[in-house]
C-alpha cells in the first residue's frame, strides 16, 4: 500500500469511527434533548481541564461537532501537545443547543481517552529522554479506535509500530514456530516481498539469545527482544553491535514505568510499551454550556 492510500485509509477510519460513535448514542434521536429544548435554541459551550495532563483530539473534537451539525463554529483555545492544568479552557462551541448536547459526549470520550493516552505516553518519553531510545505503541488499542490511539502516543511524544498487519512483516513466535525457524521464516518473508514487489521492512522476534543468533544470520531489519531480563537485553546489545549489522532492536514484555529507563540504559533503539494503549486513564474534561 503506498503512503498516499495510508492517509486516505486513515481518513476513512476516524471518519467512520466517529460516525458510528455518533449514532450508537443518538440512534434515532436525543430524546431528553428533543423533549426539552428548542430546536433552534442557542448557545455556547467552553470545554475545561480538570486535571493535569497532555491534550489530545482537538482536530477530532472538530470533527465530531462538525459531522454532527456543520453549522457549528469552534474555536481553539489549546492544541495538541499542550500541557494542561485545572480551570484551562480549551476550546469553545457555538451553535445549536441541541447539537452541543448531541455530540457533548462523544467528543469528549474522544478527547478525554486520546490525552489520557497522551499523557500516559508523556511520562515515558521522559524517563528515557537520557538515553538514544524511543517510546513505541502497539496493537492492543481498544477495537475500533486505533487511529485514535496511535494519534494519541505521538502527540505524547512516542512513536507509532506497525498501523495494522499490513504495513510491516512482524514474525512472531508462532510464525517462527510454523515456519520451521528464524531463517526460514525471515528467507520467505524476503522472497514473498520481493515477488509481490513490495517495499516494505521485516522484523522478527527472538525469544533467547540463542534465537537472537540466528536473527542476526538471516538478517532482518529489526530484531524484537521478547521478554528479555536486564543482562540478557545488554548482552544481546553487544551481540548486535559486533555484528556491525546495522540491525535495529527493540526491546518488549512486561515494560512498565518504572522498569523502562533501566531497559533503555541498555543500548536499545526502542522501548515497545502496550500498557500506553491497553491500560488507559482518562483525562478528565468537561463542558459547560451557557444558554443565549
Amino acid at each position: 500500500m503506498k503512503q498516499r492510500d495510508f492517509h486516505d485509509f486513515f481518513e476513512m477510519c476516524r471518519t467512520r469511527a466517529i460516525m458510528q460513535a455518533l449514532e450508537e448514542d443518538r440512534y434515532d434521536g436525543d430524546v431528553t434533548t428533543l423533549a426539552t429544548i428548542e430546536p433552534e435554541q442557542q448557545g455556547s459551550a467552553v470545554v475545561t481541564a480538570k486535571s493535569r495532563g497532555v491534550l489530545s483530539g482537538v482536530a477530532v473534537a472538530r470533527q465530531v461537532f462538525g459531522l454532527m451539525d456543520e453549522s457549528i463554529d469552534m474555536e481553539v483555545f489549546m492544541h495538541d501537545g499542550a500541557l494542561l492544568k485545572p480551570g484551562d479552557r480549551v476550546l469553545e462551541v457555538r451553535g445549536r443547543i441541541s447539537s452541543l448536547l448531541v455530540a457533548e459526549r462523544t467528543a469528549l470520550n474522544f478527547m478525554q481517552r486520546m490525552s489520557g493516552i497522551a499523557t500516559r505516553t508523556r511520562s515515558y518519553v521522559d524517563r528515557v529522554a537520557h538515553t538514544g531510545a524511543r517510546i513505541l505503541d502497539t496493537r492492543k488499542t481498544a477495537p475500533g479506535l486505533r487511529y485514535f490511539d496511535k494519534e494519541a502516543v505521538k502527540t505524547g511524544g512516542g512513536q507509532n509500530h506497525r498501523f495494522g498487519l499490513f504495513d510491516l512483516v512482524l514474525i512472531k513466535d508462532n510464525h517462527i514456530d510454523a515456519a520451521g525457524g528464524i531463517a526460514r521464516a525471515v528467507s520467505r518473508a524476503r522472497e514473498y516481498l520481493k515477488e509481490k514487489g513490495i517495499g516494505m521492512k521485516i522484523e522478527t522476534e527472538v525469544r533467547s539469545l540463542q534465537e537472537l543468533r540466528e536473527a542476526l544470520d538471516a538478517s532482518p531489519d529489526i530484531v524484537l527482544l521478547d521478554n528479555f531480563s536486564l543482562d540478557e537485553t545488554r548482552q544481546a546489545v553487544s551481540l548486535v553491535r559486533e555484528h556491525s549489522s546495522g540491525i535495529v532492536l527493540e526491546a518488549s514484555g512486561n515494560v512498565d514505568l518504572e522498569r523502562v529507563a533501566a531497559i533503555a540504559e541498555t543500548g536499545v533503539d526502542y522501548v515497545s510499551v502496550g500498557e500506553l494503549t491497553h491500560s488507559v486513564t482518562a483525562l478528565d474534561l468537561s463542558m459547560t454550556i451557557s444558554f443565549a
